[in-house]
């Protein structure tokens, strides 16, 4: 999303993209949806927090409490609007009114929150799952968007991102003349102050929106100084697990966590057998290559599959390093690849499970 023009007074934020439904998106559209297909399909509540996996658990332990909640910062901002950007999918919007936000993904409700906005916010995505958005009505069924459902709150603006569908219902939003917004899907911690900014700007809140980007660059600094030093990389995979419908993916390139584990001081076993896809499906011979001392995964990614037990069943996996140590990396579905203000606590529960350092 690009900038054109900001503004000053009080008004709303245009916003949301066409995506096809999830059978129809080719694989390396479904980056944004996975931490989604998590929660709707692998069972579990929707609560926060993380999880970890030693050599000899079954399952994973809950992590700090925290991660189930957002930081807003001590202020709250007063938009200046109207503002006028351009959205991800081509169009100018002005957003003219903040009042009524509608955020459409998790990683979009988080930055509107951290912001200090969460009283304007109206509805959640199901992919917003920290505490202060968990009464808030939910307008999606699935990973799709009810129009119906987003129009009858009288949103003064909504944010979308690019794979956020179905495309009849954003036309539908956006035909009824409410400012939507779209940005792309984060894919890298380079991508969060990006995100930010692209927020700020569009509900009128730049100030606000500069010092959360430097509050957010400068934690997760902290922990990537605080990487204790090692003579071994470890190399870890990051599994994608649904196995309520049998689908058993390991990252690769454009996986998404690539950032991530490098950043915690590890290597992206996927990415560096030479898989170039986000995603493939899981067989003996990829993970073979691949040669995981550790695996990555979504908490309830790993419940659905009936945790390490039930992970070491899946082909291929016991054979691993990893498989052969239980060595199992588990990080919420809300934020392992949110890419937004609670990045620094991923980077922390990653650097902490896969160097063990009693933090």
């Amino acid at each position: 999303m690009n900038v054109d023009q900001p503004q000053s007074a009080a008004g709303p934020l245009p916003g949301r993209p066409h995506a096809p439904r999830l059978a129809r998106r080719p694989l390396g559209a479904l980056l944004p949806l996975l931490a989604l297909l998590a929660l709707t399909g692998c069972g579990g509540g929707a609560g926060g927090g993380g999880g970890e996996s030693g050599r000899d658990a079954g399952s994973p332990r809950t992590a700090a409490a925290a991660a189930d909640r957002v930081e807003p910062l001590r202020t709250t901002p007063t938009p200046r609007l109207p503002a006028t950007v351009r959205s991800a999918d081509g169009h100018r919007v002005t957003v003219r009114d903040a009042d009524r936000i509608v955020p459409l993904t998790g990683s979009l409700s988080e930055i509107v929150f951290t912001l200090g906005l969460g009283r304007n916010v109206v509805a959640r995505d199901i992919t917003a799952t920290f505490a202060q958005a968990a009464k808030l009505p939910v307008v999606t069924r699935a990973h799709d968007v009810s129009a119906e459902s987003v129009l009858s709150l009288k949103p003064s603006v909504v944010l979308a991102e690019t794979t956020t569908g179905p495309a009849e219902a954003i036309g539908q939003i956006r035909d009824a003349g409410i400012p939507l917004v779209v940005l792309d899907p984060p894919k890298r911690l380079s991508d969060i102050g990006t995100r930010i900014d692209a927020v700020a700007t569009a509900l009128g809140v730049r100030t606000a929106g500069a010092e959360l980007r430097e509050r957010t660059d400068r934690r997760i600094e902290a922990v990537r100084k605080d990487i204790p030093a090692a003579d071994h990389r470890p190399r870890v995979a990051f599994l994608y697990l649904r196995g309520s419908a049998s689908v058993y993916l390991l990252g690769g390139r454009d996986s998404g966590a690539s950032s991530l584990l490098e950043a915690a001081g590890a290597v992206d076993a996927g990415k560096e057998s030479g898989l170039t896809k986000d995603f493939t499906p899981i067989t003996s011979e990829a993970l073979a290559k691949a040669a995981p001392d550790a695996i990555l995964v979504m908490t309830k990614g790993l419940e659905s599959v009936g945790g390490v037990d039930g992970l070491l069943k899946v082909p291929g996996v016991a054979e691993t390093p990893a498989g052969m140590d239980r060595r199992v990396v588990a990080v919420d579905d809300g934020v392992l690849l949110s890419y937004g203000p609670r990045t620094d606590r991923v980077l922390a529960s990653l650097v902490r499970q896969l160097h063990r350092t009693g933090r």
